[in-house]
């Protein structure tokens, strides 16, 4: 069977979320992903992580956290239980739609996504990996970060001071499996050479690692 390719709605309470669901045939696990401030499901660095994770058997989701009207106001975009509200409900979806209820689930954040993606590992334990590029985990808080048991990845770029300062920071306050993986030369959006492709290996192997299923 070859890859499918879902164009889905969400629902969250009292809006729906558009999004695209990527299977490959072989998925060992499904992967949602939380975009940053301004951005969307049409992100073109998220869009090529999940290619990356597509050839690593792994399916996507990447949908719109926020409603287009919502996403004009900068204080909804900053809005972390909000996203995380969002992030929870298609996590939900996927664990009841017939394509994807059976695969183990991961999150990936990117920028205020990535505290999105861990408080939503906090409150839902069945999220098996967590990845953050590029992300602000501090937001999440500390009370949501030393509740994470997910196995978690933490991706900056290595002359993104400011950012790298922070995410030790919050890596120092997770309580599960870890990783601060430092990515040389790369700044906060990954746009030199060479340095998005680094990360996506990254995420992918992290994510492969995690979300096989497990052995009879």
């Amino acid at each position: 069977m070859p890859t499918r390719h879902l164009e889905v709605l969400i629902p969250a309470d009292k809006v729906s979320l558009p999004g695209t669901a990527t299977v490959p045939e072989n998925a060992s696990g499904i992967v949602a992903f939380a975009h940053g401030s301004g951005s969307s499901r049409h992100s073109p660095r998220n869009r090529y992580v999940a290619e990356v994770l597509h050839e690593h058997d792994i399916a996507t989701l990447l949908f719109d956290l926020l409603t287009v009207r919502e996403d004009q106001t900068t204080a909804t975009r900053f809005d972390i239980a909000l996203l995380t509200e969002r992030l929870l409900a298609a996590v939900a979806w996927l664990e009841e739609n017939k394509e994807t209820k059976a695969m183990k689930l991961g999150c990936f954040g990117a920028s205020t996504g990535a505290a999105a993606a861990l408080q939503a590992a906090a409150k839902h334990p069945t999220v098996a990996a967590v990845v953050s590029r590029g992300g602000r985990p501090d937001l999440a808080g500390p009370q949501a970060l030393t509740l994470v048991r997910a196995p978690t990845l933490l991706i900056v770029g290595g002359r993104d001071d400011v950012v790298i300062e922070l995410n030790r920071q919050a890596y120092d306050l997770l309580r599960c499996e870890k990783k601060l993986e430092i990515v040389p030369g790369a700044t906060h959006l990954f746009e030199e050479p060479g340095t998005l492709e680094l990360a996506a290996e990254h995420a992918a192997r992290w994510f492969a690692s995690h979300l096989r299923p497990a052995k009879a």
